[in-house]
């Protein structure tokens, strides 16, 4: 049922972002120049990577010019992409993540695999035993205000407590906050 939902709601998403998709594609391009998507190794569902899909925020040689987090003030951040990451707009092409299986509407945000060290193996365990999301109930609870710990508690949360009602709660919740409703 969760994937049929994923399969839908991933459509018909991209069926009515698509204009969004494509003013902020055109928007990177013309700030930065190309690729205007960026593509991050994340750890899914048993702990198998992937490659998840964004709208390129910083300059091109970001990685090799700081570290895996960012910080709100991080220069490397270009001035379309402050933009995207404050709309969340640079996170709508993970609808195509989506689409190939990878990840889910609703789910704790794919980690990098160097985060695995901040977990103790059984937790990690619990962690990558659901599918990751484009969005999730540390999102929902907290946005980008919070700490590793708190963001971490609620990731484990949502893995032992995973069902179709918390699903609904959190994307009514994402909603809310994306509309300006529901922000702290």
């Amino acid at each position: 049922m969760k994937r049929l939902v994923d399969i839908v709601g991933s459509l018909v998403a991209l069926a009515l972002l698509s204009p969004v998709m494509l003013l902020a594609a055109l928007a990177v391009w013309l700030d930065d120049g190309r690729p205007v998507f960026f593509r991050q190794t994340r750890v899914g569902v048993g702990g198998r990577t992937f490659g998840m899909f964004k709208f390129r925020t910083m300059v091109r040689n970001a990685a090799t010019i700081g570290p895996w987090h960012t910080a709100s003030d991080d220069p490397r951040i270009t001035r379309t992409g402050r933009f995207l990451r404050r709309s969340s707009i640079d996170e709508l092409p993970q609808i195509l993540n989506v689409l190939r299986g990878e990840m889910s509407l609703v789910g704790p945000r794919p980690d990098v695999p160097a985060q695995e060290s901040l977990y103790t193996p059984q937790d990690w365990a619990l962690r990558c035993s659901v599918r990751p999301g484009i969005t999730g109930l540390a999102q929902v609870l907290y946005r980008s205000n919070c700490t590793q710990e708190m963001r971490t508690e609620a990731d484990l949360r949502y893995a032992r407590e995973a069902g179709f009602w918390l699903d609904i709660r959190i994307m009514l919740g994402t909603l809310s906050r994306l509309t300006g409703k529901g922000s702290n």
